[in-house]
């Protein structure tokens, strides 16, 4: 356990050595700087939902009614702090990345927001790793209203970071004795939360192919 919480990919390693505040810094980091688009936010919220139902014996155990103010709070003060970076400087930082999933993520999010407009873009963006990680700097750098942008971002942070965590919670009460299966679960919690990705990625290169196909 005490190596887990060194490795910034384990949803488990920042919930065991930070609590709730673990869920608060990841969250707001993934959802407020550009360089947080790796975190494990999905499962990170549904880890935390899981170990709200564990035994208070048990090696890692989280209190709901601090979890889900931390989660609420991540998601929407991250939010708006990357929106205000992408207000002040967003395009330069964006244009200085040479991550290839984060320019993914700008291309996908900018396809999001000709689709489907401001409001619903905002809020569908939460459920698409990295997307919601590039979507609120470039709401900023597109001159999204501001007032238009809180209020979407509010009700996607909120429905996102509270629903994940309570169907986790949900879960962990279904099951007898959590605690014994807990390791398997959160192995499929995380393979689960990268299927999203994994998708957007084969969307990505499908497009990129058939483009080049064209050309």
């Amino acid at each position: 356990m005490h190596d887990l919480a060194f490795n910034p990919l384990s949803a488990n390693g920042y919930l065991s050595s930070l609590g709730a505040f673990g869920v608060f810094l990841v969250l707001f980091a993934e959802t407020g700087l550009l360089i947080g688009f790796f975190l494990p936010g999905d499962s990170l919220l549904f880890t935390a939902g899981l170990l709200c139902t564990t035994s208070a014996s048990g090696s890692v155990h989280l209190n709901l009614g601090a979890v889900l103010p931390a989660a609420a709070a991540g998601a929407l003060l991250g939010a708006q702090a990357g929106y205000w970076l992408g207000k002040r400087g967003g395009r330069t930082l964006l244009a200085r990345s040479s991550n290839k999933h984060l320019q993914r993520g700008v291309d996908r999010a900018e396809e999001i927001l000709d689709q489907y407009g401001h409001g619903k873009a905002i809020v569908l963006a939460r459920f698409i790793p990295v997307v919601r990680t590039v979507l609120n700097p470039l709401a900023g750098i597109l001159e999204v209203p501001t007032r238009t942008f809180a209020i979407w971002q509010a009700a996607g942070g909120l429905v996102w970071s509270i629903g994940v965590t309570l169907a986790g919670y949900a879960l962990g009460s279904s099951i007898p004795s959590i605690d014994k299966y807990l390791l398997p679960i959160i192995a499929v919690i995380v393979v689960v939360s990268l299927i999203p990705l994994a998708l957007e990625i084969f969307r990505s290169r499908r497009d990129g192919e058939g483009k080049r196909s064209e050309g």
